[in-house]
């Protein structure tokens, strides 16, 4: 592929293979495990792949330590944890930022609702946290409980901010990562590009479809209704869009789903059509799900960086000034193709 190099996130399977070693003992080494022996020579072969790989977005054993909240704890407040990996993916670049420096991470799920969050704040407050991060799974703009507003220690929003910006907040560039998606498509040749959506109600959403957009009008392609189909974020939905798209004449030559799951759908319906991919109809994704490594051909998709955007709102914690006023700015964290098997050149 031409233009911008295209980057790969690091993982603990990365760090296995490098090592000769499991991901669970990886995961061992690099989370300190008291109560697991291993051996001096094994530790130091996970330890130095880990450094030669660059693990995580911010890697614990590469950084400066944490001196304010060094040896404390810190909130993390997120309105759902068990529906998607986001939250966790969050929560584990928080702990990967901090782990070094014996910082404890206290979580609570409020459901997005205002009871919950103040009770959360008042026994993180208890526990005496240097700080709190607010969470929402998706990305949008929020109104805290004004509980939140003046407390005494400092607050970072994460995957959200408020119409304000009085808190500093960190999200997704989802317009860049719609736009890098479909141009690495161009890339390679496809002039008849489709998308699949997520629900049009959602930033996510429409962000990266604006970012569709402009690729295309950056490589001077017009813009067709046709090619953009509404779905879901689910399987399903990404089946009967592909189906839909696959109707057309003629039909496109690749397809954008805004979403990995739409893509497994999207997968489901070309193979049922009897056509190949790569070889008829290149697909790209969007998250960087586990499951994009299972698919096959391996799905070339976006990485959506909540693991680097937990290690940046604890570095934010950290650095914030002592009664620094808003507005903040909200910072955006880039979205970055991650190239496998699912695109090919076309001619």
């Amino acid at each position: 592929m031409s233009g911008k190099k295209i980057s790969k996130r690091v993982t603990m399977m990365d760090v296995a293979k490098i090592a000769g070693c499991s991901q669970a003992t990886v995961s061992v080494v690099l989370n300190n495990t008291a109560d697991i022996k291993i051996s001096a020579e094994l530790r130091a072969r996970v330890v130095n792949a880990a450094r030669s790989l660059g693990y995580g977005a911010a890697s614990p054993i590469r950084r400066a330590a944490l001196q304010e909240l060094r040896g404390g704890c810190i909130g993390f407040i997120v309105d759902q944890l068990a529906t998607t990996p986001e939250a966790v993916n969050a929560i584990e670049g928080a702990r990967q930022e901090s782990w070094e420096d014996d910082v404890t991470i206290l979580v609570a799920q409020s459901q997005g609702r205002a009871e919950p969050e103040r009770r959360a704040v008042d026994r993180m407050l208890r526990a005496d946290v240097r700080g709190i991060v607010y969470m929402s799974i998706f990305t949008r703009r929020v109104a805290p409980d004004p509980c939140f507003d003046n407390l005494p220690v400092p607050v970072v929003l994460l995957n959200c901010y408020t119409s304000d910006n009085r808190f500093p907040s960190v999200v997704p560039d989802e317009v860049t990562g719609g736009r890098t998606a479909t141009a690495a498509l161009i890339e390679q040749g496809h002039r008849r590009i489709a998308t699949i959506s997520g629900e049009t109600f959602m930033e996510a959403s429409q962000d990266r479809l604006a970012g569709y957009k402009r690729a295309l009008t950056q490589a001077g392609l017009t813009y067709d209704h046709q090619l953009v189909v509404e779905g879901n974020w689910t399987v399903t939905s990404g089946y009967e869009a592909t189906q839909k798209l696959l109707s057309l004449n003629p039909r496109p030559t690749a397809i954008f789903c805004q979403n990995d799951k739409m893509a497994m759908g999207c997968f489901d319906a070309i193979r049922d059509a009897g056509l190949n991919i790569p070889d008829d109809i290149s697909v790209v994704g969007y998250d960087d799900d586990e499951l994009t490594r299972h698919l096959r051909p391996q799905l070339t998709t976006v990485d959506l960086p909540h693991r680097a955007m937990g290690g940046w709102a604890i570095r934010q914690l950290e650095k914030r000034p002592k009664g620094s006023t808003p507005p903040y700015s909200v910072n955006k964290m880039p979205c970055a193709v991650i190239e496998r098997a699912s695109i090919r050149r076309f001619f």
